[in-house]
């Protein structure tokens, strides 16, 4: 196993963070970079726009059908161990990701970079919570989350940039030197890994093998359902089967002699609410994430480039943001720290409503800055309660958990936004769109209102969760 010490002197325990928080943003960017890539993939592989999505749903679909499994063998093999392996997964698949064989060869590499992501992304948290004396541990998990959240939201950005002077497959080249500087660095930084016990290694076949199928076939058929309808035939079997395989999932857990995941975990109340406000809140910042794009390109006909900049704000503020959230979360309560900024961040997601056709950009831009600053806040302690009321012996699984509910707060997120936003288009149209309404500026802006409703109202929800867990310890003073 893996174990660093947590004598580790300060500087090194920093450069740990920082290696980590490296490869966490180059895994969570190429989540959501293809977004804005897609109409040129579509275009240079001669496909349909809604084969060319599947090169995000397979990557992310991996992913979180992966994390429990690889968190698991981190607790048992050792984080570090496990995480370096997956960094030379996923620089070979960013390299083979660039390689224009098609369509098929496409979804290939995905597939390798999404093994080689949930390999580093189901440990990156066990690892800094550590490595961290438990008075930096908010920082430590801000440096990580600073990462995160920087990739989950830079992709459309920085994959615009890209898009302006190079081909598409430097969406994907572009991790393949950074991901080298990072494995050379980890040779140096990460503690040598202990020689494994004898103890033979328990992996629960059954319970990897139902939850992938289980997150597959309900994102598969979320797919579907956008295109189809959510009530035809596919996407209703695949809600059946869904339900279907989280119940069998749960028994069998409960049965197995070395379960997959630990379901009392779940018992301790502090962290089932932080996981549940991380999945509403990463849910809740794709909403902006998704809908800029359509806002600054199709309604203010902004260039790709120069919408990259203006989307830029999110991620800067976050850049600032989280060191300073981390300071401020070891020094003062961490509750009410996550309190306060998901205050904030409703309170900017409402101002959405004062955004139209003709909005400054730069108060557009300004919103995003606060929206990113205000989840810098929430993201460091919240990541760090997490963690912290997790069992020492399963801050593998606990870490993987907490990747796990960021990943489907992005895939769930997409899909809302999307659906909330063509549902507020259709209402004042009068008739069913999937589309941008062109020609027809004041319909898009009504959809956009309507889904960051719905959007604010995903914070509220994980405000009065936070709130209940605040309640929750001073009862038990």
């Amino acid at each position: 196993m893996t174990n660093p010490s947590p004598e580790l002197p300060m500087r090194r325990v920093w450069l740990i963070l920082i290696a980590v928080g490296m490869f966490t943003f180059m895994s969570t960017l190429d989540s959501s970079i293809v977004n804005i890539a897609l109409p040129v993939i579509a275009n240079t592989l001669h496909i349909p726009m809604n084969q060319a999505t599947w090169a995000i749903s397979i990557y992310l679909i991996g992913i979180s059908g992966l994390l429990t499994f690889f968190g698991n063998l981190g607790d048992q093999l050792g984080k570090i161990k496990i995480f370096r392996y997956g960094t030379y997964v996923f620089t070979l698949g960013s390299l083979l990701a660039g390689i224009n064989l098609g369509l098929g060869f496409l979804l290939f590499a995905r597939i390798i970079q999404a093994i080689g992501a949930a390999m580093t992304m189901s440990n990156s948290f066990g690892i800094s919570t550590t490595i961290a004396p438990p008075q930096m541990r908010a920082r430590a998990m801000a440096t990580i989350a600073m990462f995160v959240s920087l990739g989950a939201i830079a992709g459309p950005a920085v994959g615009g940039m890209i898009l302006q002077v190079l081909p598409w497959s430097y969406i994907f080249w572009i991790n393949v030197p950074l991901g080298i500087l990072t494995i050379i660095a980890g040779l140096f930084i990460f503690p040598k890994s202990q020689p494994r016990s004898k103890q033979t290694l328990r992996i629960d076949y059954p319970g990897v093998f139902t939850l992938f199928a289980l997150i597959t076939i309900f994102f598969v058929g979320i797919n579907i359902a956008q295109e189809q309808g959510f009530l035809t035939f596919f996407p209703v079997v695949s809600y059946i089967a869904t339900i279907a395989l989280l119940v069998g999932f749960i028994w069998w857990e409960k049965r197995a002699l070395n379960p997959l995941l630990d379901l009392s975990i779940f018992k301790i109340q502090l962290f089932t609410i932080s996981i549940i406000a991380s999945f509403l809140v990463f849910a809740s910042g794709f909403f902006i994430s998704v809908l800029m794009p359509f806002y600054l390109q199709n309604l203010r006909l902004v260039s790709p480039g120069e919408a990259g900049l203006y989307m830029m704000a999110y991620p800067l503020a976050m850049l600032i943001g989280s060191p300073i959230s981390g300071f401020v979360a070891d020094r003062f309560d961490r509750e009410l720290v996550t309190l306060s900024a998901l205050t904030v961040m409703a309170l900017a997601l409402f101002m959405w409503f004062l955004v139209g056709q003709t909005t400054p950009l730069i108060w557009v831009a300004g919103l995003n800055a606060l929206s990113g600053f205000s989840t810098a806040f929430f993201n460091s302690p919240n990541n760090a309660l997490t963690m912290s009321n997790a069992p020492r012996q399963q801050l593998g699984v606990a870490g993987s958990l907490n990747a796990l509910a960021r990943n489907l707060g992005m895939i769930t997120g997409t899909t809302a936004v999307t659906t909330a936003l063509y549902a507020g288009m259709s209402a004042k149209i009068g008739h069913h769109i999937t589309t941008f309404p062109v020609g027809h500026p004041t319909i898009f802006v009504e959809g956009m209102h309507f889904a960051m409703l719905f959007g604010a109202l995903l914070v509220v929800l994980a405000w009065l969760l936070t709130g209940y867990r605040v309640l929750i310890r001073l009862h038990n003073k």
